[in-house]
């Protein structure tokens, strides 16, 4: 996204998913391009396993010109992960919380 700086983006959710990992809950993040790759990068992540709980982080949620997007991810989480509970965090920095509300 324009004006954002990716690289501290990675770091910040590198640094929640040892946060993660800390609180002994399994997690893995996916990372989505706002082009024509998002929904197979989304369904090959859902895929991977059975999943107890999806965050969708507020990188997709909150912008408004990302509402398909986020909509899309919704409803794929649904299909791909159908036993899977969703949470919505705050931020990048509370995932965790996020996902123990959840499980």
């Amino acid at each position: 996204m324009p004006g954002v700086d990716g690289g501290a983006v990675r770091a910040a959710l590198d640094q929640e998913l040892a946060r993660l990992s800390a609180h002994a809950i399994d997690a893995s993040m996916t990372l989505i391009a706002l082009d024509e790759s998002a929904e197979p990068t989304v369904i090959a992540a859902l895929s991977e396993r059975e999943w107890d709980v999806v965050v969708i982080g507020g990188g997709i949620r909150k912008p408004e010109p990302l509402l398909p997007l986020f909509h899309q991810v919704v409803n794929l989480v649904r299909r791909h992960a159908p036993k899977a509970a969703v949470a919505f965090n705050t931020s990048g920095g509370d995932s965790v919380e996020a996902a123990r509300r959840r499980l």
